[in-house]
């Protein structure tokens, strides 16, 4: 939904509030000689002015999470830069100094950490505006790694998946670092 729509929106949103309002208002006011009827309230002028503030309020709000919004959703649509592919090269860097010993138990956690930046790290190379075609070779070491089965939870199949996991993490990381071009 575009910026001038919602601002639209928001604008007759407010108008209805203070109509309303201001229709209750006039509706507090009936009265008779003797002060306003047995089956009218009395209601004293500040709490209408409090409803009509806090209706104000509330739509200043709506217009201003609207706004973030719109802005969020045009960061969203911007072409990702290098700065992304950057971002997310840099969580997978910090997996470079960790290891596991597969079979004793202490390797979920990393393993699944390593996947998790090199997932992002495809995400953000996709998304970028020079197109997937520009990092081919990463790529297609990654889509590799993810066609392979995973779930093996014996010690053989899990000795495979980091030798795979983290084959393939070093691979990247050494293709990343000979084109510094594309991050930096």
């Amino acid at each position: 939904m575009s910026v001038q729509i919602r601002v639209r929106t928001s604008t007759a949103a407010l108008a209805v509030t203070a109509a309303l309002v201001a229709a209750l208002a006039g509706c507090t006011g009936a009265s008779t000689s003797h002060g306003p009827g047995d089956d009218v309230p009395e209601v004293a002028p500040s709490v209408n002015a409090s409803a009509a503030a806090v209706a104000a309020e509330k739509a200043e709000e709506s217009d201003a999470a609207d706004a973030a919004a719109d802005a969020q959703a045009e960061r969203g649509a911007k072409i990702n830069g290098p700065e992304e592919v950057r971002d997310a090269f840099a969580g997978l860097q910090a997996t470079l100094d960790e290891t596991c010993t597969p079979g004793a138990g202490d390797c979920d956690y990393f393993l699944g950490r390593v996947n998790e930046e090199l997932t992002g790290l495809e995400k953000s190379m996709r998304a970028r505006s020079d197109g997937p075609d520009h990092f081919k070779e990463p790529l297609g070491w990654l889509s590799a790694l993810h066609a392979k089965p995973a779930g093996d939870s014996s010690t053989a199949g899990e000795k495979k998946y980091f030798d795979d996991l983290i084959g393939t993490r070093d691979r990247v990381s050494t293709w990343m670092q000979g084109h510094p071009e594309d991050y930096r």
